[in-house]
C-alpha cells in the first residue's frame, strides 16, 4: 500500500521596498517637491534617490521619462545618484514628469514625480513689432504722446520686469517714461520739417537683473525708433528764379509764350497745388496759365503800346479741400524788342558785365542759392530770336543753373549740386563759366560769363595725429626737462581753426610735460626717472582745436636701463669655512633693471695663497683647484702657516661702463677627517677602493685575535704555575699603551710634518696605492735592540687638539712644540710594543710543550 504524505510549509512573506520622504528642502529621498534651477550646468549630481528594504535586501533605483518626453536624467542603479544630462530650459518646459523606482529584486515600487524647474535670469528682453518707423506731424505739441514701445523678457520676476530708457541722450526733443515704454515731445520742444525731417533715437531695455550660473546679471536690448516729421501746411509759396524778364519781340505771333514763372509750396513735405493770376499791368495784352505759370502774348506785337509792361503776378496756394490758402506775388518785367540782331548779354548789378565774383563758406547746403551772385541774361531782339539756353562749363556738377531756358531775360540763379566737393582744404577758388546760346536762330548768338567763387575755410575738420601712438625711450639718467618724444597732429582748417594745442593726460602723465603748440613731449623739471622702479609709462596726448574739436593718440614711454649700479656682496661675506672637497658661494647683487646691466661675473683678483682656488664666474662658488685634495698640499705651497689667508674677490656686471666691487673674503679651510679620527681619515683617503679598506680591516681583527690569544695562552699557564689567579689589575698595568693613541701620534706627525720632508721619504714600506696615511696600518716592525727605560707619555688634553687651517692655528705656540715632542717619541711607543710582543713569543716558546 502506496501513500505520500506533503507536508506544507508556510511562506515567509516579502515585503516592497519603500523611498525615504525627507522632505522638499533634502537632496535625498523620494524627490518630492523637489525643484532644480534651469541654469544648473549638465553633468552635475542634482539628487540622491534614497530608500530601503524591510528584509534589508540590498536595493536599487531607476529613473525613466514618458516617450514623447526628453530623459533629462541618469541614474547610478546602485547608489541612486541623479546626474542631470540634458540643458534645462524654463521658458520651454517649466515642470518635468519623471518615473521613479526601488527594486530588492522580487518587488519593484515605482513612483511619478514632478520636478519644478525654477526659472534664472538668462533670458534677455526683446522687442516686439519692430521696426519702429512712425510719423509725426510737425505742429504736434510739446508733451503729446507719439508712440509706445513694447519689450518682453521670458523670465520671471525681477529678471522679467523690463525699463525702458534713451541712450542718445543729447537729443532733449523726446522724452520716454521708463516703465511704460511711452514716447513724448519733450516740454518746450518743437518738431521742425524744414530744419530736420528725420529724427533717430536709440531705446534701451533693461530687465530687472538676477542670478544666472552663481552671478548676478542684467541683460538688454536695443532698437532704433526712426521718427519722420509729416510737413504741414505753414508755409506760403515761393516764386523760383526771380525776378523775372520777359521779351516780346516785333515779329511774335499772338499767343506767343513769353516766359514762365514758377512757384512752389513752401511745405516741400505735403505741397499743395498753386495757381496763377495777374493782379494788375496785363492791360488785356498779355495771359498767364494758371496752373503752369507761363505768360503769353494775346496780340500782335504791334498793338503793344508800350515798350515795357510791369505785370503783377500772384500765385495761390489751393489746399485739398479746394479752398484758397496763403497767397504771394512778384512782379514780371516784359519788354517789346525787335529782330534778333542781338546775342544773349550778362548784365550785374551797375549794367553790362562779363566777370562775377562771390565769397562763401565751404561746404554750403545743397540746394542753397548762391545770392551773392545777382546775374541777369538779357536778349534784346524779340519773340523766338530772344530765346536762349543756359548752361554752365567747367562746373564739375557742383553747381546748376536756373531757368535753363530764357527768353529774352532772366535773372540767373546758381545752386549748389555737390557740398562735399565745395571744401576749402582741397580748392581755395572755383572757376567756371556761365554760357548763355541762343535756341532756335540760325546765327547761334552766344555769350559767356566768368564765375569765380572764393571759398572761406570753416572749422569742419577735426585735428588728426601722425600715428595712433607713438613709442619713445629714454634712459633713466636723462635730466629733468629731457626731450621725450615729439607728436603731431594736423587739422587742415586754416587760421585759428587749424591751430593745435597739445595737452597730455592720464595715469603715467605725472613725470612729463607736453609743449602746447610744438607738441614736444619732455621729463618734469623735477623727474628723476628709474628704470629700477618703473620701467614703463603710457598715458594720452590731446590735439585740439579752438573750438574744442579734438583727437587722442596714446604714448608709450619706455625707460632704458642704465648701468647705473654697482654690484653689491651679501653683508656675511667677510669670513666662511671651506671644507675640502666643498665650494663655497659668494653672492653680489646689481639692482639694475635689465640685462647684461644686472648680470654679475666673479672672479678672483688676489689670493694668498696664490693658484689655490678658482671660482665659477657666473654662479659664485669658489672651491679648491683639483690638485689640492688635502691640507698637506696647500702647506707645501707657502711655508707661513701663521697668516690669515684671504682671497680678493670681485663682483663685476657686464654694462657698458662696468661697475665692479671688490670685496676680502677670509677663508678657513677644514678638513673633516681631524674631526672624524683616524679610522675616518683612513676611510675617506680610501673611499676610491672600498677593497683596500675591507683587506686592512680584516688584517686588523686578525692581528687582535692572535694577540688576544697569546695573552690568554700566557695568562693561564702563569696562573697554572702559581696555583692562583692573579688580580685582573696585574695584567691592565702590564698592558701597553693603547694602539690608538700610538697610531693617532703618528698620524699627526705625518700631517704636522713639512710638505716637503713627507715627499722626501724613501725607506717606508712599499705601499702600492701610495696613500701617505696607509702608515697607520702598516704590520709593527720587527723588535729592535732594547732602549733605554721609557718616559711617561704625557696625556693630552682633548683641548689641546688643533684643527690646521690656511688662516693659521687657532691654539697657542706651546701646542705645537708638545706636538713636536710627541712626534719625536712616537718611536719609544712602538719599541715598547715590540719589546711587548717579545716577551710574550718568548713566553710561548717556554710553554710550547703544554699546547
Amino acid at each position: 500500500d502506496n501513500s505520500f504524505v506533503f507536508c506544507c510549509f508556510p511562506a515567509q512573506a516579502n515585503f516592497a521596498p519603500y523611498f525615504y520622504d525627507n522632505g522638499a528642502s533634502s537632496t535625498n529621498g523620494n524627490m518630492a517637491l523637489f525643484s532644480l534651477s534651469e541654469d544648473t550646468p549638465v553633468g552635475s549630481h542634482v539628487y540622491t534617490l534614497n530608500g530601503t528594504d524591510p528584509e534589508g535586501d540590498f536595493v536599487t533605483y531607476g529613473i525613466s521619462f514618458e516617450s514623447s518626453s526628453r530623459n533629462f536624467f541618469s541614474i547610478d542603479p546602485n547608489f541612486g545618484n541623479i546626474t542631470l544630462i540634458e540643458e534645462l530650459d524654463r521658458e520651454r518646459e517649466d515642470e518635468i514628469e519623471a518615473i521613479i523606482s526601488i527594486s530588492d529584486g522580487i518587488n519593484r515600487v515605482s513612483e511619478k514625480v514632478l520636478i519644478l524647474v525654477t526659472d534664472a535670469n538668462d533670458e534677455a528682453p526683446q522687442f516686439i513689432n519692430t521696426p519702429y518707423i512712425i510719423l509725426v506731424p510737425e505742429d504736434t505739441p510739446a508733451g503729446s504722446s507719439i508712440f509706445k514701445v513694447q519689450a518682453l523678457d521670458k523670465d520671471t520676476g525681477s529678471g522679467g520686469s523690463v525699463t525702458y530708457f534713451l541712450q542718445n541722450l543729447h537729443s532733449n526733443k523726446f522724452t520716454m517714461d521708463r516703465h511704460s515704454g511711452v514716447l513724448r515731445i519733450s516740454v518746450g520742444a518743437t518738431l521742425d520739417y524744414e530744419k530736420s525731417r528725420t529724427h533717430f533715437i536709440t531705446v534701451l531695455a533693461k530687465d530687472g537683473g538676477g542670478r544666472l550660473r552663481g552671478d548676478y546679471v542684467v541683460f538688454s536690448a536695443t532698437t532704433t525708433i526712426t521718427i519722420n516729421v509729416d510737413d504741414v501746411q505753414d508755409t506760403a509759396p515761393i516764386f523760383v528764379g526771380t525776378p523775372y524778364y520777359g521779351y516780346v519781340y516785333e515779329d511774335s505771333h499772338p499767343g506767343s509764350e513769353i516766359l514762365t514763372v514758377v512757384a512752389v509750396d513752401g511745405d516741400r513735405g505735403n505741397p499743395n497745388m498753386v495757381l496763377y493770376n495777374f493782379v494788375n499791368g496785363s492791360d488785356e495784352a498779355f495771359r498767364i496759365n494758371e496752373t503752369t505759370g507761363a505768360i503769353s502774348v494775346v496780340v500782335s506785337p504791334s498793338q503793344l503800346k508800350k515798350e515795357v509792361y510791369e505785370l503783377r503776378v500772384q500765385v495761390s496756394e489751393v489746399s485739398s479741400s479746394g479752398v484758397l490758402a496763403a497767397q504771394v506775388s512778384t512782379t514780371v518785367t516784359i519788354r517789346v524788342v525787335d529782330l534778333n540782331n542781338h546775342p544773349p548779354t550778362f548784365y550785374g548789378e551797375n549794367g553790362l558785365q562779363n566777370m562775377f565774383e562771390l565769397t562763401m563758406y565751404e561746404h554750403p547746403s545743397e540746394g542753397e542759392i548762391l545770392r551773392g551772385l545777382r546775374i541777369t541774361v538779357n536778349d534784346s531782339d524779340q519773340g523766338a530770336n530772344a530765346k536762349f539756353n543756359l548752361r554752365l562749363v567747367g562746373a564739375g556738377g557742383i553747381f546748376r543753373v536756373v531757368p535753363q531756358t530764357v527768353l529774352n531775360e532772366a535773372q540767373v540763379t546758381i545752386i549748389v549740386e555737390n557740398s562735399a566737393a565745395i571744401d576749402f582744404e582741397k580748392i581755395k577758388l572755383l572757376t567756371f563759366k556761365l554760357l548763355a546760346v541762343e535756341v532756335n536762330t540760325p546765327e547761334k548768338f552766344s555769350s559767356t560769363a566768368d564765375i569765380v567763387i572764393h571759398l572761406l575755410d570753416t572749422n569742419d575738420n577735426v585735428p588728426k595725429f601722425s600715428s595712433d601712438y607713438y613709442i619713445a625711450r629714454i634712459p633713466e639718467n636723462s635730466p629733468g626737462g629731457s626731450n621725450v618724444v615729439a607728436v603731431a597732429a594736423m587739422d587742415p582748417d586754416s587760421g585759428l581753426w587749424g591751430e593745435v594745442k597739445y595737452s597730455i593726460y592720464g595715469a603715467g602723465a605725472e613725470l612729463f610735460l607736453i609743449h602746447p603748440s610744438a607738441g614736444i613731449i619732455y621729463t618734469q623739471p623735477w623727474a628723476a626717472l628709474d628704470a629700477e622702479v618703473t620701467s614703463k609709462y603710457n598715458f594720452y596726448v590731446k590735439a585740439e582745436d579752438t573750438e574744442g574739436k579734438y583727437s587722442l593718440a596714446e604714448v608709450f614711454v619706455t625707460v632704458l636701463d642704465v648701468n647705473d649700479h654697482s654690484p653689491e656682496f651679501d653683508e656675511n661675506i667677510q669670513e666662511t669655512t671651506m671644507v675640502l672637497g666643498t665650494p663655497v658661494k659668494i653672492e653680489a647683487t646689481d639692482h639694475d633693471a635689465e640685462e647684461p646691466n644686472n648680470v654679475v661675473d666673479y672672479s678672483i683678483m688676489q689670493a694668498e695663497p696664490a693658484n689655490v682656488f678658482d671660482i665659477n664666474e657666473s654662479t659664485g662658488e669658489i672651491r679648491l683647484k683639483a690638485f689640492v685634495h688635502s691640507l698637506d698640499i696647500i702647506h707645501n705651497i707657502t711655508k707661513n702657516r701663521d697668516c690669515t689667508w684671504s682671497v680678493l674677490v670681485q663682483a663685476k656686471d657686464r654694462g657698458s661702463p662696468s661697475f665692479s666691487t671688490t670685496a676680502v673674503l677670509k677663508i678657513d679651510i677644514l678638513d673633516e677627517t681631524l674631526h672624524r679620527g683616524p679610522m675616518a681619515a683612513f676611510l675617506m683617503q680610501t673611499k676610491d677602493n672600498p677593497m683596500k679598506a675591507v683587506g686592512v680591516l680584516a688584517g686588523v681583527i686578525a692581528i687582535m685575535v692572535v694577540i688576544t690569544v697569546f695573552i690568554s695562552t700566557a695568562m693561564f699557564w702563569r696562573n697554572k704555575k702559581s696555583n692562583k689567579i692573579l688580580p685582573i689589575r696585574r695584567v691592565i698595568r702590564k698592558r701597553p699603551s693603547p694602539p690608538s693613541r700610538t697610531i693617532r701620534a703618528e698620524w699627526l706627525k705625518f700631517k704636522r710634518s713639512h710638505a716637503g720632508d713627507k715627499f722626501a721619504v724613501k725607506d717606508e714600506l712599499p705601499n702600492e696605492n701610495h696613500n701617505n696615511n696607509s702608515l697607520m696600518f702598516t704590520p709593527p716592525p720587527t723588535a729592535p735592540a732594547l732602549p733605554p727605560p721609557p718616559t711617561p707619555i704625557p696625556k693630552i688634553s682633548p683641548t689641546e687638539w688643533t684643527v690646521p687651517t690656511v688662516s693659521g692655528s687657532l691654539t697657542p705656540k706651546h701646542t705645537r712644540k708638545l706636538l713636536k715632542e710627541k712626534a719625536l717619541e712616537s718611536p719609544v711607543q712602538s719599541a715598547l710594543v715590540s719589546e711587548l710582543k717579545q716577551k710574550f713569543e718568548k713566553k710561548a716558546m717556554d710553554n710550547k710543550p703544554y699546547f
